[in-house]
């Protein structure tokens, strides 16, 4: 199959493209290249036949329809976002551009290459809108969010993926076009820009510098193994039926305290502190974030039901397989850390 995906040198992007291209497909690959985006996330499938990069924003329509008619996608995977909510407390412009205005023109030009089709390619052609968990709000101590679950986001980037996710939905309902919905749970795992908690916590222990939790780590986050959240989406890409909303968990409940603590074992015993402390000495509660959701937790069971997928990773052997993956690959966090990112606090209280 011939995809084009969006966001593909993000985190879960250039995951999803290493997993598309491992699985047979043909990729273009779709990015601005913003401070999250990351050619060298794959160096090691940029010369594979199958594989293809375009440097576009997908703002600029025109360049998005020329892309249309010389790729001729069978199916497109629409990732591209501004992701961080700290980041969009104190850019919110941003984010409204991207996942909202951006959003439609995706979703514009699908359609107006998808009507030109010929019957059996309609058909086939699918689009497969990207989205989180955080347009549902918070949750209280018990409960699930389920795909009925009523929207109710808290932040300017929650807002804009609501926004999306609506605009994605209405062009199915209005004008027919295949569309798919996702909506994930936290992500974590390899090739994660270092200013989300797991890359952070990470990266603080091995510099020996105070850990930042927000409040007091209370909040609570069902965490997703990157790989997983990628089998999930070429699951509902390929099986999934129409005009449907998957919820995609982990089944990996956490409050972020814990997950800090359990970070800081695994620290202790493959990167001891040269002091012989424990890392979690080191956690230091700062200001919490405005608007900070409480607790997010995602019911998988449609999903798992209707297509068969579940999460690999558990609770254990996830974390453990991230933390090697930042030790091994110092090279690829060390580019990032030289240039303008340098784990600061972004989007705190004024």
């Amino acid at each position: 199959m011939r995809i084009l995906v969006t966001g593909g040198a993000g985190f879960i992007g250039s995951n999803l493209v290493r997993h598309l291209l491992a699985s047979g497909h043909s990729v273009l690959n779709l990015d601005k290249l913003t401070y999250a985006g990351n050619l060298r996330s794959l160096s090691d499938v940029a010369d594979l036949p199958g594989y293809e990069f375009a440097h576009v924003d997908i703002v600029a329509i025109e360049s998005v329809r020329q892309l249309f008619g010389r790729f001729r996608p069978e199916a497109v995977m629409h990732l591209a976002a501004e992701s961080h909510v700290d980041r969009s407390i104190d850019g919110p412009r941003a984010f409204i551009e991207t996942n909202v205005v951006g959003t439609m023109n995706m979703l514009e030009a699908s359609l107006e290459y998808w009507r030109e089709l010929e019957s059996e390619q309609r058909e086939r052609f699918r689009f497969l809108h990207v989205s989180t968990d955080e347009v549902y709000g918070s949750l209280g101590a018990k409960g699930y969010f389920t795909e009925t679950t009523r929207y109710d986001p808290h932040s300017p980037y929650s807002a804009s993926k609501a926004a999306s996710d609506h605009l994605a939905r209405a062009w199915h309902d209005t004008y027919g076009l295949p569309v798919l919905v996702t909506n994930c749970s936290n992500n974590y795992g390899p090739y994660q820009f270092p200013e989300k908690l797991i890359p952070v916590v990470i990266l603080k222990c091995l510099r020996g510098e105070p850990i930042p939790v927000y409040g007091k780590g209370e909040n609570v986050r069902d965490w997703l193994y990157v790989e997983d959240h990628c089998t999930a989406l070429a699951a509902v890409l390929e099986r999934g039926r129409i005009g449907e909303t998957y919820n995609i968990g982990g089944n990996n409940e956490r409050t972020n305290l814990d997950l800090v603590q359990t970070l800081c074992q695994i620290l202790d015993r493959l990167r001891p502190c040269p002091t012989g402390d424990s890392h979690a000495a080191k956690i230091t509660f700062v200001a919490d974030r405005p608007g900070h959701d409480l607790r997010y937790a995602i019911d998988a069971s449609r999903i798992k039901q209707e297509l068969g997928w579940e999460p690999k990773q558990d609770h254990a052997s996830g974390f453990e397989k991230t933390v090697r993956w930042y030790l091994d690959n110092e090279s690829w966090w060390q580019s990032i850390l030289s240039g303008d990112y340098k784990l600061e606090r972004i989007g705190g209280t004024r």
